[in-house]
């Protein structure tokens, strides 16, 4: 049997989360972070841990059947692999910064030189709204680029915005791209062996982050109100109770604002209302 290859980020924001998702999804991951390949054969796969920047070719070329790497990468890449679906972590977004109070609009960036170390989302993103401007790759802190002489303008990572205020900077324009880790696997051809098993797995464990389980007990006479509180993803389980009158209802709900609810069932007349972790599910 042909193992599905799969590569992994060897380092950076999105290696640990990778293996942690990959972990409750049933695979076998490594346990010392020199080893670059692992072979899972109970399931069917075999991991290659690589520079987070390197997979999105990689997979494009067909070397590797499917990765996980950062949106952000795959575009910048330009490779012949397609976003599978988005992971969940691992987010980040890319803003344009210049001098603090000097650049207002992206109108203004017709003619400067921009640093990015993202040559290729920067490139396509003042293609799309016909900007002309030079764009210089930088690795690393690209904020003393300004300073330096060698950029008008920088493209980075915000989060916090606090590294930019620091150097003098503040953002300007609309996002250039948000980010996110996401599953990718080659534009062509037909999907390889195991990637459907491998994909429905990685869904199991993203629903199951997003849900909790929800079980009460509540009067029959109510039943009716408290399923519309809590539909679940097809139908909740009602089952009746040795106590007349009584029904206990079990349903998937979302994580955000289960205590919420929780609240509104027990005004309800909801009793013995619990919440537990789901680790996977098939849905």
């Amino acid at each position: 049997m042909s193992l599905l290859r799969v590569a992994v980020p060897n380092k950076g924001s999105l290696s640990s989360s990778a293996s942690e998702i990959l972990r409750e999804s049933g695979y076998r991951q490594r346990d010392d972070s020199k080893q670059l390949t692992l072979i899972d054969d109970e399931n069917g796969v075999e991991f290659f841990y690589l520079r987070p920047r390197d997979i999105a070719l990689y997979v494009g070329e067909g070397t590797l059947d499917v990765g996980i790497t950062g949106r952000d990468l795959l575009r910048d890449s330009g490779a012949q692999a397609d976003e599978v679906r988005s992971l969940g972590f691992g987010r980040s977004r890319f803003r344009f910064a210049g001098p603090a109070g000097r650049y207002t609009d992206l109108s203004e960036l017709e003619g400067l030189r921009i640093a990015t170390s993202y040559v290729g989302v920067v490139r396509a993103f003042l293609a799309e709204r016909g900007i002309e401007a030079s764009v210089v790759r930088l690795d690393g802190a690209v904020e003393t680029s300004i300073q330096l002489g060698v950029a008008d303008v920088v493209a980075d990572v915000v989060e916090t915005g606090s590294t930019l205020r620091q150097a003098g900077l503040e953002v300007f324009g609309e996002t250039i791209l948000d980010s996110e880790a996401v599953l990718i696997r080659r534009a062509t051809g037909d999907p390889p062996s195991g990637f459907e098993v491998f994909k429905r797995r990685l869904d199991g464990v993203l629903v199951a982050r997003s849900y909790v389980m929800m079980d009460y007990d509540i009067e029959s006479q109510h039943v009716s109100a408290a399923v519309a509180l809590t539909p679940g993803i097809e139908s909740p389980t009602v089952s009746p109770l040795h106590k007349d009158g009584w029904v206990a209802v079990r349903a998937m709900v979302p994580r955000q604002g289960a205590q919420r609810l929780m609240d509104e069932l027990w005004e309800l007349g909801a009793r013995g209302i619990l919440l537990t972790e789901i680790n996977a599910c098939r849905l």
